[in-house]
């Protein structure tokens, strides 16, 4: 990841891809993944999301995220007092049943993740670019057992008109990603370009966005 390229963003406040409300998609499609009540749901990338305050009503949330801002930002802007602590990389804060990772995604192990009931991705794999979305899929299968079911939401558009992020990840990418360990299942497919019109600004004529249920095999 261009970690430089991020923590500018979060300098400079670039944080279009945030949501200052909870995801629709979580909330209607989050009882087909089959999450384990109570169970904890890995969130990749996952920056300040208000998605893990409404999942951590059920479950125990464990993020992972690079921005220490974006890390600091979530437990100030909820109103908690984390805990901190190292472990190897990562500077470890949890509250109120979140514990996010500050550090790279690619330096967490198995021993990270163990326990790993559900992954919740909205904004991690279509943050990616092209290079980097092979050894993604890589670590994500590697760091879930079988059975783990996941929520992914990606984008489609033509990149020629708009660059990323977020990248446009199409269907067949996602199987060349993820067929080989998982199993996949498209949820909903829908044209959103009249309700985001900063994506109509940036050129686009036309921006789909796909849910899907994966299951790790």
């Amino acid at each position: 990841m261009d970690a430089d390229f991020w923590h500018q963003r979060w300098r400079d406040n670039l944080i279009g891809f945030h949501q200052s409300t909870v995801n629709p998609h979580l909330q209607k499609y989050w009882p087909q993944v089959g999450a384990t009540r109570g169970g904890k749901v890995f969130t990749p990338l996952c920056g300040k999301s208000r998605d893990m305050v409404w999942l951590a009503e059920s479950h125990t949330v464990l993020g992972v995220e690079l921005s220490p801002r974006a890390v600091e930002d979530f437990y100030r802007e909820n109103g908690l007092q984390p805990t901190r602590c190292d472990a190897g990389p990562f500077s470890v804060h949890a509250a109120a049943g979140v514990t996010l990772y500050c550090g790279d995604f690619f330096a967490l192990q198995p021993e990270h993740t163990a326990g790993i009931a559900a992954v919740y991705d909205r904004a991690a794999l279509i943050a990616m670019p092209a290079q980097l979305r092979p050894a993604y899929a890589r670590q994500l299968t590697r760091l879930v057992h079988g059975g783990t079911p996941m929520l992914l939401i990606a984008m489609e558009y033509d990149q020629a008109q708009m660059n990323g992020p977020p990248f446009s990840v199409e269907r067949g990418e996602i199987e060349a990603l993820f067929a080989a360990d998982w199993h996949i299942e498209t949820l909903r497919q829908e044209d959103i370009l009249d309700n985001e019109p900063r994506f109509r600004e940036r050129g686009l004529s036309r921006l789909a966005e796909h849910v899907y249920r994966l299951v790790r095999q």
